[in-house]
């Protein structure tokens, strides 16, 4: 196996790096119970699709992803990495690849993909949330 240019210290905070229950997730979990909408967490939408969501609205069919700035690429807060830059790159183009075929996925299937930037103020993001489960229900 092909050791990467990286330093320990890249090492050690990318793999401490939390993939759920995050802060942000957290809290848009607790705007969305504040508003009186009930969840699952960290679900597959279509059991033969190995990809989870973050909150599944199962009878209204919206599935909500919580993607991180940089794992996913931002249009507005996206950093590109100069050491080992075309390793990072592949992996978050790959991502975002990989997060477009999910969206075409679930909507050929019936369901509705939100996303939420980590960025984003939970309070607004929870109604727009909302919003789309109500549309649908």
């Amino acid at each position: 196996m092909e050791r990467l240019a990286t330093t320990e210290a890249t090492r050690a905070r990318m793999s401490g790096q939390k993939s759920r229950d995050t802060g942000i997730e957290v809290a848009l979990r607790r705007e969305l119970h504040r508003l009186g909408l009930r969840y699952r967490v960290h679900r597959r939408p279509l059991r033969a699709v190995r990809r989870e969501a973050d909150v599944v609205f199962g009878p209204s069919k919206v599935a909500v992803f919580v993607d991180g700035c940089f794992w996913h690429g931002c249009p507005d807060h996206a950093t590109w990495p100069k050491r080992n830059g075309e390793f990072w790159r592949a992996k978050i183009e790959a991502n975002r690849t990989r997060d477009a075929n999910t969206d075409v996925v679930l909507a050929a299937a019936g369901w509705l993909s939100v996303r939420v930037w980590e960025h984003e103020r939970p309070e607004i993001a929870a109604v727009r949330v909302r919003e789309a489960v109500t549309s649908r229900r």
